[in-house]
């Protein structure tokens, strides 16, 4: 299982680059525009995501919660918000590589940050979720580079894993 969630880690870096790089092809009104999106506009969609990883990084380390709320922008431009995403996608990859297989099918308790109510599952359904909510987002961002007139990256997870030798056989 460790495998498994280390290969979404790396898939998650690589993911979050390409769509980080297609996004600074775009001039700064674009990338701004509200796009009528759940988060209005392309950095406001890459601002939620840090916004959460921050959130499900502390809640793996048993940290307190960062303060931001879900729709913050805490950082105004792409060059920072790049730099923020490749360390917060090393910080996650670096704590997935030190689980175990028994940590993963461990009880991990939680608490949303929606509503406060305290949740428990094994710790390998909520790395799914995790994993699942960043596509879910990368994939409205591929959506909307579409409607700036991008031609955005493929983000297919065999793109990667043919990339990155993992679950292929030539």
């Amino acid at each position: 299982m460790r495998a498994y969630f280390q290969m979404f880690a790396g898939y998650n870096a690589w993911a979050n680059h390409r769509i980080h790089a297609a996004c600074a092809l775009l001039d700064e009104a674009d990338y701004l525009a509200d796009r009528g999106a759940f988060f209005g506009s392309i950095h406001g969609a890459l601002n939620h995501l840090i916004v959460t990883d921050r959130m499900w990084l502390a809640r793996l380390r048993g940290e307190p919660l960062p303060p931001d709320a879900l729709d913050a922008v805490v950082f105004h431009d792409l060059a920072a918000l790049r730099a923020a995403r490749t360390h917060e996608d090393a910080a996650l990859s670096d704590h997935v590589a030190g689980l175990t297989d028994e940590a993963l099918a461990g009880v991990f308790r939680w608490t949303r940050k929606a509503d406060g109510a305290t949740v428990t599952q094994p710790l390998w359904a909520a790395l799914a979720h995790i994993f699942n909510h960043q596509t879910h987002h990368r994939g409205q961002v591929h959506g909307l580079l579409s409607q700036a007139g991008q031609d955005p990256p493929s983000l297919d997870l065999p793109v990667f894993q043919k990339a990155s030798g993992l679950g292929f056989i030539d």
